[in-house]
């Protein structure tokens, strides 16, 4: 049977601190046996020997050999017993630990499982209706991308199911076209752009092609988009673009907002990342999503930066490896 994720994480946490324990431990005692050492070479250069006069006196003469051989397995014996105490007491101490994180990922896996199904139903609907509208009517295509989110929102489901059961996602075995996914997360935030007076537009420069999931490039441009919708003000426009650049897949999505301002750049990409509120009338907090962006891009071997920000608005840029490049 294999280790849970959680018990070798935590027994490698544990392991860590007993060698840091010892570590500090054998600082101390070699501090402490130089210090010995130096002061037996001092009483040898400087030897005193006692008047043998003194009846009922008795003297004994010890080699510093076997002083500082003696000291030496003590401190080493000094060492293992902090290190394994040190052990003992990591592995109390994280317990509690232990035990949050076997909660944690048991609600995400209860949660992925019963989620699951609704889903399954939902999509079985939809193609039902699908069945009752042709596909190029309105009812038809509006149901076709319905279909499409449902589909995105199931392939979630099952990468939280796959990481609380300590697994990873199989790498994509087939190219993903940046462009032909960046064009549907476009389409998709079109209504939600109307309603805020914002217009989304895409281009495209090629079709570059990255070995990552459709499913996880999705998630990263979505995350973006919706980190500009937030920040930019109505008659604004967001622009979604695609291209090949020096061997590379490039993604990115601008915006007009009135910048980034008060967080450094380093930081943007952290998770509830707040501004200072100096330069801006309220705060601004940039949530979780492009913290996931990072994470998802970094898997992939690629990068995620801001290309340039300012009054003019922010431009997010999204770098990954050319499939078979």
């Amino acid at each position: 049977m294999s280790e849970s994720p959680d018990r070798s994480t935590l027994r490698k946490a544990s392991l860590r601190v007993a060698v840091r324990v010892s570590a500090a431990c054998a600082v101390m005692v070699l501090c402490f046996l130089a210090a010995g050492v130096l002061y037996l070479l001092y009483r040898a250069g400087h030897p005193h020997v006692p008047g043998t006069g003194e009846p009922g006196s008795v003297y004994v003469y010890l080699d510093s050999t076997d002083m500082i051989a003696g000291m030496i397995v003590a401190g080493a014996a000094g060492i293992v017993l902090a290190g394994g105490a040190g052990w003992l007491s990591a592995r109390s101490a994280i317990r509690p630990l232990g035990e949050a994180l076997a909660l944690q990922r048991r609600f995400v896996q209860d949660a992925s499982h019963e989620l699951r199904t609704p889903l399954a139903i939902l999509d079985a609907r939809i193609q039902l209706a699908q069945r009752e509208a042709a596909a190029d009517s309105g009812a038809g295509q509006a149901l076709a991308r319905i279909r499409q989110d449902t589909s995105a929102l199931t392939a979630i489901v099952n990468e939280l199911l796959l990481a609380a059961m300590g697994s990873r996602p199989d790498p994509a075995a087939e190219p993903t076209d940046m462009a032909r996914v960046a064009g549907e997360v476009a389409e998709s935030l079109q209504q939600i752009a109307r309603e805020k007076d914002i217009s989304v537009v895409f281009s495209a420069d090629g079709s570059p092609q990255a070995r990552i999931g459709t499913n996880s490039v999705r998630r990263a441009i979505l995350a973006l988009a919706d980190n500009a919708l937030a920040h930019t003000p109505a008659g604004g426009q967001i622009t979604i673009a695609t291209a090949v650049q020096k061997g590379h897949a490039v993604i990115t999505v601008a915006d007009t907002g009135t910048g980034i301002t008060g967080v450094d750049g380093d930081r943007i990409f952290e998770r509830f990342v707040h501004t200072d509120g100096k330069e801006t009338q309220r705060r601004r907090s940039f949530g979780i999503g492009l913290a996931l962006v990072r994470e998802i891009t970094t898997a992939a071997g690629g990068t995620v930066e801001i290309a340039s920000t300012g009054h003019h608005g922010t431009v997010m840029k999204i770098t990954l490896p050319l499939a078979g490049g």
